[in-house]
């Protein structure tokens, strides 16, 4: 069955199941990576750092074994300047393992990058089930990393055992030469062996980070039932928003509707635009749209409009206009103003004719001037290219 599963698994991983893979825990990492970048990092602050810490030490000592009379007469001092020692050795210490620490971070993160989650710290009884653990024992990927982790090992023992038969006679003849002298070639010998593993580390590693990104990749593969499931999931979720999208469409919908009895002309042309103005003097800076609609929309703009007695007045360039370049709830655009003033002074002098005696009732209905270009109708040709 799990060879049968991980045949039907031939498909890349998506970006959805990358992404829930790393919250749960689930990064590549390399751990041949991290053992070469500590190695080169040891390395090199032994090759740094070793002549000051040797000259340190030596005054250390120095100053540390040096006894007067006064020294004598104090038998507890001794006591101090061994706690002034450990200190300093402790201050080192911790100086040294907070960078390699770090270097160990850094390493770790340089193949999987920060991920920063608790649900590997979450308990699971399956791991502690030693049926199941003895089971993944027997697995090729556990399998294929004790082989590995047994040549590393093997191959670094090869490396120190002929650094060692090379160069035994030699650390056996600085037994017979000055304590510095001794102390800086054992150090340039440590430092050569230091290498040697170095390289092989990094040989290691070269080939571990791409193998374990591989290995990663290929654990998170998918089958074509798994890929159909998450395509569904996602579509679902387009589908909820957009019946979210619609159910804000037609809220405002409905408020635009709502908005219509409070207008003070409705601006047509006969079946297609319809858009609501209103003008408070005083308050407003221009007329505002309060409502606008095409096809089914203007129709129902228009019913309500008669049903509320605002007046509606059949313009089909300035309805045009307004519908393309006027947005809802804001002022209409300044190259409209005169049109719209126009259309507006009609609407006022014949609701003051119907309302007021001896008020002349307008005798045409005025033919608003709108610009060319504001109409999106206007077929005018473009100019020809100069020559």
């Amino acid at each position: 069955m799990a060879d049968q599963d991980a045949q039907d698994r031939n498909l890349p991983a998506s970006a959805k199941k990358i992404e829930r893979s790393r919250a749960e825990g689930q990064l590549p990492r390399s751990r041949d990576l991290g053992h070469f970048a500590l190695m080169a990092a040891a390395g090199t602050l032994l090759a740094t750092l070793s002549p000051t810490a040797v000259d340190w030490l030596q005054k250390m000592l120095a100053s540390s074994l040096r006894f007067d009379a006064q020294v004598l007469a104090t038998p507890g001092i001794m006591t101090t300047r061994l706690i002034d020692l450990a200190g300093r050795g402790l201050m080192v210490s911790l100086g040294v393992g907070l960078l390699l620490m770090a270097v160990a971070v850094l390493s770790s993160l340089a193949l999987g990058g920060w991920n920063w989650t608790f649900k590997p710290l979450a308990p699971k009884f399956s791991n502690i089930n030693p049926l199941t653990g003895f089971g993944r024992l027997f697995q090729w990927a556990h399998l294929g990393q004790a082989l590995k982790a047994c040549l590393l090992a093997l191959v670094l023992g090869a490396i120190g055992a002929m650094v060692l038969k090379d160069r035994i006679a030699a650390y056996v003849g600085i037994m017979s030469v000055p304590l510095p002298a001794a102390l800086a070639y054992a150090g340039q010998q440590l430092m050569s062996g230091l290498a040697l593993l170095g390289i092989a580390l990094a040989v290691f590693a070269l080939i571990d980070v791409p193998l374990q990104y591989q290995l990663y990749m290929r654990r998170l593969r998918m089958s074509r039932e798994e890929m159909k499931q998450e395509m569904k999931e996602i579509e679902g979720n387009l589908e909820v928003k957009a019946k979210i999208k619609a159910k804000m469409r037609e809220m405002a919908k409905r408020r635009m509707l709502a908005a219509v009895p409070t207008a003070d002309l409705v601006v047509m042309n006969p079946t297609h635009y319809a858009v609501a103005l209103k003008y408070e003097e005083g308050s407003m800076g221009a007329p505002k749209v309060v409502a606008k609609g095409a096809d089914l929309l203007a129709m129902k703009i228009r019913d309500l409009a008669k049903e509320s007695k605002v007046p509606v007045l059949q313009s089909p360039m300035l309805a045009r206009a307004l519908y393309a370049h006027a947005e809802l709830d804001r002022e209409i655009p300044a190259a409209l103003f005169a049109a719209v003033a126009q259309v507006l002074a009609y609407v006022y002098q014949l609701k003051a004719a119907l309302t007021q005696r001896g008020v002349p009732t307008p005798q045409f209905v005025p033919d608003a001037n709108v610009p060319p270009e504001l109409d999106p109708h206007n077929k005018t040709a473009a100019p020809e290219d100069e020559a």
